[in-house]
């Protein structure tokens, strides 16, 4: 009597267990500290606004320190394309990395600028230089995360898997805008003011140095290694090659990119600066918002992964474009308002936030699959995601809430319409 020996050991399965907890631990950690840098600046800029420019002007520094917000963002195709290309060719454990490590530095460069006091227009130089290179880290992070992660996921169940993408960096936004929460009440306006608004900088920059750990233990995936790494067509040829794919993604960007800074990011800073709701009130709701959002990101995957994406993506930016005039005339000046305005919106951004990481990564080869959604989509955030916090102040200052609310409507429909273009790519193969 013979016996068939397995072919897998359980100590090689335990491993291989322990290797896909790592790798998924890793990208969330470090794509979470991403979100969370942003949303920590939208959240604490009315505190710094007046420190590191001169408060002569309250609005006048407020309006400053978004447009320091959005010029960051300007920073990130180049981010792109350079990590892109690290990712391309060097793999994209090696891209992650290092986008952590610079997030982290500028992190730490806002948590010990000096006053506009103290120094002049030194701190407000300072502040950009830190927002240029965390434009640069981010413009990375998130096209190489989306791309480890659909090419480490099981292609039946990418969607589900993608959705860990935005799942991990709501966490980020939510620790941002609870912590913002908690140092409202714990601390007075002076102490706020003074040197509060520095402590969540600072903690980004530990967490920086925690991720970078994570991601340093991660293992390159298997279809960069079998894809043979370095050898590959020129960059430019194969960029200008799927030049229709780079403009796909632009155009299902553009409308979820603006919707979820305004109701995701900026809601409950919005609502307390130009509404006039209780700070610390909206803030805990975008906490509980948020939270609706985060149980709504799986559920959207899961469905993508068996009715297929484009439905999907046809839902969520129908629901967004029919919902975003209801909610915006609902939000008035009330946090209980601004909850529910929150809630309704997220509810239908998740559909396509959960599923376009997997989307982004099913147009493109292997050998420009970072890039290929590196470089359209940072500008995508850059022209329109990272204007989005001004443009919504301005416009509100100029023509109410509706002017804005037309603006991002009009990107919906855009949105919706490219979703015609795309092919339907549900447990595609990604070898």
């Amino acid at each position: 009597m013979t016996t068939t020996a397995p072919t897998t050991l359980p100590s090689e399965e335990l491993t291989a267990a322990q290797q896909k907890r790592k790798s998924v631990l890793g990208t969330g950690v470090g794509n979470a500290l991403e979100w969370y840098d942003w949303a920590i600046y939208a959240t604490f800029a009315p505190f710094f606004a007046g420190q590191l420019f001169n408060n002569a002007d309250p609005l006048s520094a407020v309006l400053s320190t978004l447009a320091v917000f959005a010029v960051g963002f300007l920073a990130r195709p180049f981010g792109g394309f350079v990590f892109g290309w690290i990712a391309d060719r060097r793999g994209r454990k090696a891209s992650m990395t290092l986008a952590v490590a610079l997030a982290s530095i500028g992190s730490l460069l806002i948590a010990i600028t000096p006053t506009f006091m103290a120094v002049g227009a030194f701190a407000s130089l300072m502040l950009l230089v830190a927002r240029l290179i965390q434009g640069l880290a981010h413009g990375g992070e998130l096209p190489s995360a989306q791309t480890y992660l659909s090419e480490t996921a099981p292609r039946e169940r990418r969607g589900f898997w993608a959705s860990l993408i935005y799942f991990s960096g709501t966490l980020g936004i939510l620790f941002g805008t609870l912590l913002g929460a908690i140092l409202t009440l714990a601390l007075s306006e002076d102490q706020m003011l003074a040197w509060g608004w520095r402590i969540p900088f600072a903690l980004g920059a530990v967490f920086g140095l925690y991720a970078l750990f994570m991601r340093m233990r991660m293992k390159e995936t298997d279809v960069f290694t079998e894809s043979g790494g370095t050898k590959h067509e020129p960059m430019w040829g194969q960029i200008v090659k799927y030049r229709k794919q780079a403009l796909q993604v632009i155009g299902l960007t553009v409308g979820l990119t603006v919707t979820y800074y305004a109701w995701g990011v900026v809601a409950p800073t919005f609502a307390s600066t130009s509404l006039g709701v209780d700070r610390g009130a909206a803030l805990w709701a975008g906490v509980a918002a948020n939270i609706v959002f985060l149980a709504a990101l799986p559920v959207w995957g899961k469905l993508s992964d068996r009715y297929g994406r484009r439905p999907i993506l046809w839902t969520s930016a129908l629901g967004c474009a029919v919902m975003f005039f209801p909610m915006t005339w609902l939000l008035q000046d009330s946090a209980f308002q601004l909850f529910i305005a929150m809630s309704v919106m997220l509810i239908f951004i998740a559909g396509s936030a959960s599923i376009v990481p997997a989307v982004y990564a099913e147009l493109f080869p292997t050998s420009i699959r970072t890039v290929g959604v590196g470089v359209p989509y940072s500008i995508c955030v850059a022209v329109f995601g990272g204007t989005a916090p001004y443009l919504q102040t301005w416009l509100n200052s100029i023509g109410g809430p509706t002017a804005f609310a037309l603006y991002t409507v009009s990107l919906l429909v855009v949105s919706f319409l490219v979703i015609f273009t795309i092919p339907e790519t549900k447990a595609k193969d990604l070898h």
